[in-house]
């Protein structure tokens, strides 16, 4: 079963094109992004305590509402909130195998980030991308910018997560 979907051109990827490097599927060239093109990211995630803990944990990060379970009960929650950079960085996650795989020079921001539900353990995230911009780079022709709004739901279809990503695309190599 094909992997993705392109919203405007309505036509799916999964075929030879999408295979490059000894048969490894890669992320899109930037020739490959146009404005208005949408994926919706087929993986999903339940979120764990552990996921929640460790995050919080390995960044440094001791806010009684995402670690503290007594703490948090007595808030307006009612229990645990998880770490919202765990969320942006999951929904950034999820978008890689279907759009910048292997093709990606880096990030050069993220803008306009909100969460505006919050996500608790047990909850199931789905992410969607849309690309919202491009352009060539002014200072490598070898590269270009594509602009993401990326979207995070949860098992509800509520909106929980969204942020704009700027990431440096490989332009395709020259044939031959």
């Amino acid at each position: 079963m094909p992997r993705r979907k392109h919203w405007r051109a309505a036509t799916w990827r999964g075929t030879a094109a999408s295979k490059r490097q000894g048969g490894e599927t890669m992320g899109l060239w930037f020739e490959e992004f146009s404005v208005g093109q949408t994926f919706t990211h087929p993986l999903r995630r339940t979120v764990t305590e552990y996921d929640n803990m460790s995050f919080s944990l390995l960044t440094m990060n001791p806010q009684p509402l995402h670690i503290d379970f007594d703490f948090a009960e007595k808030s307006e929650w009612g229990k645990p909130l998880v770490n919202s950079l765990f969320t942006l960085g999951l929904m950034i996650g999820m978008s890689v195998q279907d759009t910048t795989l292997g093709t990606t020079v880096g990030n050069l921001g993220m803008s306009d980030t909100r969460f505006p539900k919050p996500v608790f353990h047990g909850d199931t995230l789905q992410a969607a991308s849309e690309v919202v911009s491009i352009r060539e780079s002014k200072s490598n022709p070898a590269v270009g910018i594509v602009e993401f709004e990326h979207r995070m739901t949860n098992q509800r279809g509520e909106l929980v997560a969204i942020c704009r990503r700027a990431a440096m695309m490989k332009r395709r190599p020259a044939e031959g």
